[in-house]
């Protein structure tokens, strides 16, 4: 994706949140290597981890502290080259997020993401 469109960004951003959302592990998994390229890396402030397994294990770890929480779009993604930042929200479906965060990632030609920079902007008391 050396030159981005709004579709193929979002496209990347609604695969990517879609990954977070699968509660089935066979389900995440077939998510995760859709959307994610062979050894990428995903850091945010309480993880840094590489690959599919260790994404995997991530999401299900978070699905696990936030359970029946869904990761939604919060705004515009925006995007240049091989790069997009979007806000998103884990919450009650349809209700106001208790989690906000913000990621950057990198996009391969093929579209899939090859890193994940994530930033938390609201996070809940003990979380």
């Amino acid at each position: 994706m050396t030159t981005t469109t709004p579709t193929a960004t979002a496209t990347v951003v609604q695969r990517y949140l879609a990954a977070w959302n699968a509660s089935d592990p066979a389900e995440r998994r077939a998510a995760i290597e859709a959307v994610f390229a062979p050894g990428a890396r995903y850091v945010d402030p309480l993880a840094d981890v590489t690959g599919a397994e260790a994404i995997d294990g991530l999401i299900a770890g978070v699905q696990e502290q936030f359970p029946g929480m869904v990761f939604g779009p919060v705004g515009d993604v925006d995007a240049h080259h091989d790069v997009c930042r979007f806000r998103w929200g884990l919450g009650p479906d349809g209700a106001e997020p208790l989690v906000i965060g913000f990621d950057v990632a990198t996009v391969a030609p093929d579209g899939r993401i090859t890193g994940v920079q994530g930033f938390l902007d609201k996070v809940p008391a003990g979380a």
